[in-house]
């Protein structure tokens, strides 16, 4: 089977698909693999170090896309810089693996279906035991935790830790992180390694534990209604339970230094939880880190982005975090794909094999022979 993997065409986007040691674990299956030139450059891993790990370097980006049966990326495809569009460069009936957040490419997945490709979005891979190694949203989500607190620090007027010098002692900063997944939990452990004090939050109360087990101390409310959507997932609130955790946050918010939102509905949708009343009762020169600023943002001042500042408050809402870690990024995206890839993979065949009685496949399918598959993309599709 050959496996190929082209460029990333997006603004900023600095990750690769495969590093160079899962490539050779898929030639070592039996795969063909073959990438555009200087792929892996901006991670890190240059041309020479895929040919030395058995595979081929094209030049030229439509004859890769169109000859090969399976396309890795880290991206939905997008419009390339000579005006064509990725999607209609794909072989006719090939594979396509890659975290496509379908239901903010709409217009991806028309093309994709209409090519009559077979499309896996591992944002959708069900997030269940066997699926670990191959979820992407969560090894992506570490790093995104993990650098928000980086540029909360950078960004702050003061000092994250405490510190006691001949001059006086410098008070350790007080930082509120919001939402305790994946994003939420790093955040918290980072900030806390910087010395931080440090406070969380989640509409799951069931995640108390963890908040602490990683030098967080947890503060909530009593819901009325489970906030748990399955899967790890948060479901959105009602609307009593709503006016109750807004009240929590505009009155902790007010109290912190730095204030760090992960929020995510389903893992893609960010809900408005900061309103300008809020971030104007905030203390001059707090910052808010939007870490869900792919999403639409948390904060209702946000500019995905973009760097705001408004009444001493600086509002930061960085878009793809993970592409600015991009080699360690680029080593944890390509084994959540390689073991995609190798849990379905012909060994006699030496290709990958459609299993659709499986429900990891059925579960991250969106397209396949003409037809869109994923639920929520095909219902925004009709909208």
């Amino acid at each position: 089977m050959k496996i190929a993997v082209p460029k990333e065409t997006r603004g900023g986007e600095r990750r690769v698909a495969l590093d160079p040691d899962a490539c050779r674990k898929l030639v070592q299956a039996g795969a063909e693999v073959a990438l555009e030139a200087g792929a892996g450059v901006a991670a890190g891993f240059p041309d020479a170090a895929y040919e030395a790990a058995g595979a081929r370097i094209v030049a030229d980006a439509t004859a890769l896309l169109g000859e090969a049966g399976f396309v890795l990326k880290v991206q939905a495809p997008q419009a390339r810089p000579d005006g064509t569009h990725e999607a209609d460069l794909l072989k006719p009936g090939a594979l396509l693996l890659a975290s496509l957040f379908p239901t903010r490419n709409l217009d991806a997945m028309k093309r994709l279906a209409a090519r009559g490709v077979t499309a896996f979005s591992t944002d959708c891979i069900p997030r269940t035991t066997r699926a670990q190694a191959m979820d992407t949203l969560s090894s992506q989500a570490n790093i995104t935790g993990y650098k928000g607190v980086l540029l909360a620090a950078v960004e702050f007027p003061a000092y994250f830790p405490m510190f006691m010098t001949a001059a006086g002692t410098t008070l350790p900063a007080k930082v509120f992180v919001i939402g305790a997944g994946v994003a939420g939990l790093q955040a918290i452990a980072t900030a806390k390694r910087l010395g931080a004090a440090v406070t969380a939050t989640d509409v799951r109360p069931e995640v108390k534990e963890q908040i602490e087990s990683v030098g967080g101390k947890y503060v909530g409310i009593e819901l009325a209604q489970s906030a748990q959507a399955g899967g790890g997932y948060a479901a959105e609130l009602s609307a009593e339970d709503k006016a109750r955790q807004a009240k929590l946050l505009a009155e902790h918010c007010a109290q912190v230094d730095v204030v760090i939102t992960t929020a995510l509905i389903g893992g893609v949708v960010a809900p408005k939880l900061l309103d300008e009343a809020t971030v104007r009762a905030m203390k001059p020169g707090s910052v808010i880190v939007d870490l869900g600023a792919d999403g639409g943002g948390n904060c209702v001042l946000s500019k995905p982005g973009e760097r705001v500042e408004t009444g001493g408050v600086t509002i930061l809402a960085p878009t793809n975090l993970p592409a600015t870690v991009p080699r360690a990024a680029s080593t944890l995206f390509s084994k959540n794909l390689l073991n995609f890839v190798m849990a379905f993979w012909d060994k006699d065949g030496k290709a990958f094999r459609l299993d659709w009685d499986d429900d990891l496949q059925k579960g991250c399918a969106i397209t396949h022979e003409g037809k869109v598959l994923h639920g929520p993309t095909l219902k925004a599709l009709q909208a």
